[in-house]
């Protein structure tokens, strides 16, 4: 049944709009890491993540009330929501901010670039989506890349268990960005865009305003300068309420894997920004297995395009 809805959620037609969104969403995306990283510097990453997602909630809720009322979700949709905040945004910022204290910007978006190839497998083996040797070659190729700028060009020290902690925390992200696209594909059988960003966003943020407020972070922003209530206010304004919502819509016209294809653009951003404003430069090492990560995922889609074509010419022909 999964696979089938998918199915159907893939030959959705979008306009030209919903692609011009997910190239701004990657744009944002990309500049969400430079902004972690300047905001971590001066706050505790919890208290980062909850006061960011405060304010996305609160942009998110006003828009959702204004536009569709008061909202009046099911049990079934409550837990789908909380799955979503524990996910994609209590554990994902968990993993990304204090992945941030540990690695340069621009290393951790190139990491994450694997996180298309990674929703394409998981599509494969848990929802039956068809597999080519195209695609398992894109996904090999992409996780090969990402081996390579996690261990900085030293695949033997996977092996050796030399690689540090930010690095697995990056993984992390993926992994869980991975598991709230294909939550958030279910979640928009029977809800907005909009009402289910919101949704993932109020119980995320209830989690991590717990874990700030035992950790004793949430109210200590004494010495937080105006660069860190600004990358806080990006981070919640345009990272989460806008790109959040327009990823959601795009999910839902277009489908998980096709949506999350742009999710290459990320690192491009990243690392260009990181250079510009943080000063970072990446090794010709690590670039290299970015570029790596960025082709096998291209492949990835590509021979998924390939195969939904396929499917769609036998069901007419039928």
């Amino acid at each position: 049944m999964a696979a089938s809805l998918s199915a159907v959620s893939e030959r959705v037609a979008a306009s030209p709009a919903t692609y011009f969104k997910l190239v701004a969403v990657a744009a944002l995306w990309g500049a969400t890491w430079v902004a972690a990283r300047v905001a971590v510097s001066e706050v505790a990453p919890l208290a980062v993540a909850s006061w960011r997602f405060l304010l996305a909630a609160l942009v998110l809720g006003t828009l959702l009330v204004v536009r569709e009322g008061w909202p009046r979700w099911s049990l079934a949709q409550w837990l789908t929501l909380t799955a979503m905040g524990a996910s994609g945004i209590f554990l994902y910022n968990v993993c990304f901010l204090y992945g941030m204290t540990m690695i340069q910007a621009g290393r951790g978006a190139l990491v994450v670039a694997l996180t298309p190839a990674l929703i394409a497998a998981s599509d494969c083996l848990f929802f039956g989506a068809p597999m080519s040797p195209g695609k398992v070659l894109g996904i090999g190729l992409a996780a090969f890349g990402c081996l390579l700028v996690v261990t900085n060009g030293h695949p033997y020290l996977l092996i050796a268990g030399e690689v540090g902690l930010g690095e697995w925390l990056i993984i992390g992200c993926a992994a869980m960005w991975t598991i709230y696209t294909f939550l958030g594909r279910r979640g928009t059988r029977s809800l907005s865009p909009l009402a289910m960003t919101f949704g993932a966003s109020v119980t995320g943020w209830v989690m991590l305003t717990a874990a700030a407020l035992l950790q004793g972070s949430l109210f200590s922003l004494a010495e937080t300068s105006w660069r860190g209530w600004n990358a806080i206010a990006f981070l919640g304004l345009f990272g989460t309420a806008l790109a959040f919502t327009w990823y959601a819509e795009a999910v839902q016209r277009i489908g998980a894997t096709r949506s999350a294809a742009f999710i290459n653009l990320v690192p491009v951003s990243a690392v260009l920004l990181g250079a510009v404003l943080l000063g970072e430069r990446l090794g010709l090492v690590v670039l290299s297995g970015g570029a790596l990560v960025i082709t096998g995922v291209y492949m990835t889609n590509r021979a998924g395009a390939k195969l939904a074509a396929g499917a769609n010419f036998k069901e007419k022909a039928a």
